[in-house]
């Protein structure tokens, strides 16, 4: 596997649409200008690719437009990062003609550089960890960058200038602090804050005791399902098993299981299928441990506990709940394949190498 560097002040970073296309529609201009500010306040050279701002329709049908974007972000030499505009739905639809692609291939390779993103980017990390490029489920342009308050949200904004950084160890802490959806996502509600909550729980152990220590894998629970399930795009699971992106059981072995729900707040049922699902397919009696992201308001909090700790009861599987990674609001970044210690008696987790080369 293969860490990029961090960036540096004057770095270029690339824009992608690699989901939805809603970057190119005018009613998230206001949020793209922000978002570009904010890259340029951080001392990068925010570079828009060719297929980006086509818009949502445009995108919709034409898959291989953001392929060529992001495989032109890694054929660019001078571009040290690439960061996602936002998630979607059909990311898988861009993976046969990447990993059809040798010379896509060997540009990943050969240029390692930051990848990040989270939700239905989940899959684009799959394949770049197939790849060998180790990537980051973090923050994006439109949620992150481009909050629509008069300053990122100050966790949020700690998280992405780690990119500019490169320190040893990593300890993940619990934001103090956190953060509705918003309702209004219009011009309107430019400069103004979110509604935000006091941090009642901090990390939860829902079971474990001592120290697990493993690499880091997983993403968003909904885009793993669908990995298997095809819901919604019943190709895809076998666009998905075609290209091994999805790891076979035995490769869960001494991981660490991340997983996260996406904004459409999963009910409990459609929770236990999820998770039922990565267990029939074998991961969940693999993994080390399991550490799990806030749901986005909170929403079914205790819910998907119960559901946790009874999906994995037959393992009895460490689980810690409630880290700021995912669709909750602020956001941390989880490093895909680094090695990792959750401390269940201290409810710490800390990376343990390097970040980036």
């Amino acid at each position: 596997m293969k860490k990029p560097k961090a960036l540096v002040r004057g770095d270029k970073v690339a824009i992608v649409s690699l989901s939805s296309g809603v970057l190119g529609e005018s009613f998230a201009e206001h949020e793209l200008k922000q978002g570009i500010q904010r890259l340029k306040e951080f001392g990068l050279q925010p570079i828009i690719m060719k297929n980006a701002c086509r818009g949502i329709e445009y995108l919709k049908c034409h898959p291989e437009a953001r392929a060529a974007d992001l495989k032109q972000a890694f054929m660019t030499a001078d571009i040290k990062g690439i960061i996602c505009a936002i998630g979607g739905d059909d990311t898988y639809r861009l993976v046969p003609y990447l990993m059809e692609d040798e010379e896509f291939i060997r540009a990943v390779q050969a240029h390692p550089k930051i990848f990040t993103g989270f939700s239905d980017t989940t899959i684009n990390h799959l394949m770049l960890n197939k790849l060998g490029l180790i990537t980051y489920y973090g923050p994006n342009l439109l949620n992150d960058l481009g909050e629509l308050d008069r300053q990122m949200l100050p966790y949020t904004r700690a998280t992405f200038a780690s990119y500019l950084k490169n320190e040893i160890p990593v300890e993940i802490k619990s934001s103090p602090i956190w953060y509705d959806e918003r309702v209004d996502f219009s011009i309107k509600a430019l400069n103004t804050p979110r509604v935000k909550h006091d941090e009642k729980h901090g990390y939860l152990v829902l079971r474990g005791k001592g120290k697990v220590t493993g690499r880091l894998f997983g993403g968003c629970l909904n885009s793993l399902g669908k990995c298997v399930l095809g819901e919604g795009h019943s190709d895809q699971p076998a666009i998905i098993q075609k290209y091994g992106l999805l790891p076979e059981p035995e490769k869960w072995l001494v991981k660490i299981l991340f997983i996260e729900t996406s904004e459409e707040k999963p009910t409990p049922k459609e929770y236990r299928k999820l998770l039922e699902t990565l267990d029939q397919f074998g991961i969940i009696s693999k993994v080390s441990a399991i550490i799990v992201g806030k749901p986005q308001d909170e929403i079914y909090f205790n819910e998907y506990q119960k559901i946790l700790l009874e999906v994995t009861a037959v393992y009895q599987t460490p689980i810690m709940f409630n880290l700021n990674f995912g669709h909750a609001y602020p956001r941390t970044v989880i490093p895909y394949n680094l090695e990792a210690t959750v401390d269940f008696d201290e409810r710490t987790l800390t990376v343990q190498e390097s970040l980036f080369n």
